[in-house]
């Protein structure tokens, strides 16, 4: 591992070029990891609207991804010290694979719930392999640089996979299909390195209740953010549904979310390490929320409504990262793998609550409730940012 100080610009950019490199292989699994997560997520969305699912169901049913993280974060931990990184992403990584399947098979709210939660599970231990491997990677010059190279490849998949919805029509299986065979060859490129996955002597216990009391913004943060994760991803495609978008508005819908948070990512990333966290999750959470209320009201589709939506998931996805980062700041590199864990379990519980209110919310105040929940997310995580 690369001895770290304070290198200047030219050092760090070569340090940074340097993790890159010996990462690669995770950027390039987690790549295509993600465009089969955002395939999926949308395609049982609209979906369950076609088969005539009710919205709250249908919240339920995509909440189980959630309850899946949570259940992740407590055992996946336990996997990585027993058997490590890499053997746990490829077992993880095949059972998501496997889920995929299954709901292509049975097509009924208790299968897909149950298959969600799987999926969560699956998904909770690639991403604390993930996060742990690259936080370990990089120090606190770096680390909000590299997390958001992360995030980028992570969105850029997602953005792939809205996209991908319009090559079958939802109604058939083939996109099930495709959403399981991007997850399964996302394995070659990890288990082909010959890149060294770190390796901790010892692994410290993360409470949450430690992690609060370090960095009580990125703990809160994470929670907040959870639920606009969830009112996103788990009843997006639903809200374009209810909307009458077509299948290819819908797409359109949810990439403009996803390529927002893809834009805005690095720049956010980077004023992080430069400006400080704090400022910018201020920032981004308040202007996060006002695109949300301008988005209720604009509610043509075309270039304008793409551009507002961006923003709204420009301003919104990358408090993800900002928040793990500035928590990952106080940690030492023995916490990390059990920090990402509690993090992810803050973010999945925070998105377990978002999903089935969004869905009420929009039972009961229409397709525009979607928003206002998101909008009020985003202004409840200001009153800790400090």
């Amino acid at each position: 591992m690369c001895i770290r100080n304070n290198l200047g610009l030219r050092g760090t950019l070569i340090l940074m070029l340097a993790i890159i490199t010996n990462c690669w292989a995770l950027f390039c699994g987690m790549g295509l990891i993600m465009l089969g997560n955002g395939l999926q997520g949308t395609l049982l969305g609209v979906r369950a609207s076609l088969e005539g699912f009710s919205t709250t169901i249908t919240g339920l049913v995509m909440s189980g991804y959630f309850m899946g993280l949570i259940l992740g974060c407590n055992i996946v931990p336990k996997m990585v010290r027993r058997v490590g990184h890499i053997r746990t992403f490829g077992a993880l990584a095949s059972l998501a694979s496997t889920a995929i399947l299954v709901q292509a098979v049975f097509v009924n709210p208790f299968a897909w719930c149950a298959m969600r939660i799987v999926t969560g599970f699956s998904y909770s231990g690639l991403f604390i392999v993930a996060e742990s491997w690259l936080n370990e990677a990089s120090d606190n010059g770096t680390r909000g640089k590299l997390l958001s190279i992360y995030m980028l490849v992570s969105l850029g998949g997602m953005a792939g996979g809205q996209m991908m919805l319009n090559l079958w029509h939802p109604s058939s299986y083939e996109l099930f299909v495709l959403a399981s065979l991007l997850i399964s060859i996302a394995l070659i490129p990890i288990l082909l390195s010959v890149a060294r996955a770190p390796q901790f002597d010892v692994m410290e216990n993360v409470s949450i209740r430690q992690l609060y009391r370090v960095s009580p913004l990125g703990v809160f943060g994470m929670l907040i953010n959870g639920m606009c994760y969830g009112a996103i991803f788990g009843m997006g495609a639903v809200y374009g549904t209810e909307m009458e978008m077509s299948i290819q508005q819908v797409s359109i819908f949810m990439g403009a979310l996803i390529v927002g948070g893809f834009v805005f990512q690095y720049p956010l990333g980077w004023l992080s390490d430069t400006v400080g966290r704090s400022l910018v999750i201020i920032i981004s959470a308040l202007a996060g929320a006002c695109a949300a209320i301008f988005a209720i009201y604009y509610t043509d589709t075309g270039l304008i409504h793409s551009v507002l939506i961006a923003c709204v998931g420009g301003l919104t996805m990358p408090l993800y990262s900002l928040c793990g980062v500035h928590t990952n700041d106080y940690l030492t590199p023995t916490q990390m793998v059990a920090a990402s864990g509690t993090l992810v379990l803050v973010s999945a519980t925070g998105a377990t609550i978002g999903t089935p209110v969004t869905a009420l919310a929009m039972e009961y105040l229409g397709p525009a409730g979607f928003f206002w929940k998101s909008c009020y997310y985003a202004f409840s995580n200001l009153p800790v940012c400090h």
